[in-house]
């Protein structure tokens, strides 16, 4: 890690809509801390690659006493790219809730957990390869699990930026394209499988095939196609992308928090298929990024981890 910099004076980043943001970014630290995606419920840690060599830089924001702003602080006096980062930032809680409000007055359980729940709004994970190897190492495993998984490859293969008090890790697609089976069993505790599919998609990176721009240029068919293309990356996993990346409207209908959420939304007998969470969740268009976070938030709720 370089020497740190001065650290540039706290950058408030203000959202034009009301957020609950403590509720919104909970699922950032429920499971625990993978040292990537950093909450504790007031301090928001993460990286951010505002330059166009792809270098990632830290940043943490702390929940104001008002609670419906951050204060962003960075690792450099410079207050271009403070500002970027700000914008940044806003990129990743995607407040327009325009469709979410149109389809609740269309779906009355929509409406009253809106109203239940209000200023709920999506996380984003806008580092491409950051977010296929959260996809990885949710697959079939509880998440806290999968959380102390991407802490161990943090830890092993990661990059660590300081920024004031706080650290936080990067992935780099070098280090871990050059892991071996071995290491990512024996160190990691991976499986095959899934050791496998790390270095695929670090590879997949390193070669340019993960340029965030050139995945948002294809339509959602293609992504999914483009992606499934790397070991251990299928349906499930390309959904989240869609949704929870590139920010699309998209139901990861196969997951199974989503289906007992829409089971529990929609009250159904028993926990609906996914073709049936695909049905039940057919009208949401457009609204189906936030509207899905919406009714997670609700299900930690019951459930008692929010």
């Amino acid at each position: 890690m370089d020497d740190e910099p001065d650290i540039a004076a706290p950058v408030d980043v203000d959202f034009e809509d009301y957020i609950d943001l403590r509720a919104s970014l909970a699922p950032l630290g429920r499971w625990g801390d993978d040292l990537i995606d950093r909450w504790d419920g007031t301090n928001l840690v993460r990286t951010a690659s505002p330059h166009s060599d792809g270098r990632r830089v830290p940043y943490a924001a702390r929940l104001s006493a008002d609670r419906d702003r951050l204060a962003i602080t960075i690792r450099a006096a410079d207050s271009d790219l403070a500002t970027g980062l700000a914008n940044h930032v806003r990129g990743t809680l995607p407040t327009d809730t325009a469709a979410l409000e149109e389809l609740a007055t269309r779906d009355e359980r929509v409406r009253k957990l809106r109203r239940r729940h209000p200023g709920i709004v999506p996380v984003l994970f806008p580092d491409p390869l950051a977010a296929l190897i959260r996809s990885i190492s949710a697959q079939q495993v509880n998440l806290r699990w999968a959380t102390t998984v991407r802490r161990r490859i943090a830890e092993s293969y990661g990059t660590r930026h300081a920024v004031g008090p706080y650290e936080v890790w990067s992935l780099e697609s070098d280090a871990l394209a050059a892991a071996t089976l071995d290491d990512l069993r024996t160190r990691i505790q991976l499986t095959t499988a899934k050791s496998m599919a790390v270095i695929g998609c670090a590879r997949a990176a390193r070669a340019g095939e993960l340029e965030i721009g050139d995945l948002d240029a294809l339509d959602d068919e293609q992504l999914i196609a483009h992606l499934a293309r790397l070991r251990g990356i299928g349906q499930w996993s390309a959904e989240w992308f869609l949704a929870r990346t590139l920010g699309r409207p998209r139901v990861v209908a196969g997951d199974l928090g989503v289906r007992k959420a829409i089971g529990r939304l929609y009250a159904t007998p028993a926990l609906p298929t996914e073709a049936e969470v695909r049905l039940l969740t057919s009208h949401w268009g457009a609204a189906a990024t936030h509207a899905q976070a919406l009714v997670l938030h609700d299900l930690a709720v019951a459930s008692g981890a929010a």
